[in-house]
């Protein structure tokens, strides 16, 4: 049905009137782990932003409300849950969680704190792996060494 003249017709006419809506008809919709990288990426962006506005509580939630529902939706809830619940990681967990429940109430500073220090516990293990992907980084004496020493603690993932 879509090779019949009409439809056809209808599609050029939509196309030199309106050459976005057409693009996008054509487009591919984006895969689920798209729209995680993009919220991961948003959620990143609006923390560093309200850092930036002195502690903006507002975009401090917000930001962390967006970064775990896309870390959610890139592994899975299941995986997020074992992730975050994991008998060596549970001080990361309580630092991380404790401030997200900490902002809430106002407190971003201490918020950004708590979090900041349960994010590097946490996620201590990609670290070497990120600036891998970097790879100039590793040239610099002083992060080599950090690098190293990262390195040597056993991933959990």
């Amino acid at each position: 049905m879509a090779d019949s003249p009409g439809v056809l017709y209808a599609e050029a006419t939509l196309a030199i009137r309106y050459p976005l809506a057409a693009a996008l008809l054509i487009a591919d919709p984006p895969s689920v782990a798209e729209i995680g990288v993009g919220l991961v990426g948003f959620g990143l962006f609006f923390i560093f932003f309200g850092v930036l506005l002195y502690f903006d509580s507002v975009l401090l939630a917000f930001g962390n409300l967006l970064f775990l529902s896309g870390l959610a939706i890139i592994i899975g809830l299941r995986r997020t849950f074992s992730f975050f619940f994991q008998n060596e990681k549970l001080k990361g967990t309580d630092f991380f969680l404790g401030g997200i429940l900490i902002v809430l109430l106002r407190q971003p500073f201490l918020d950004m704190l708590l979090e900041t220090y349960g994010f590097i516990t946490l996620f201590r293990n990609f670290f070497p792996v990120v600036f891998g992907f970097l790879g100039v980084w590793e040239n610099i004496p002083l992060l080599s060494k950090l690098f190293q020493k990262l390195g040597d603690t056993s991933s959990l993932v």
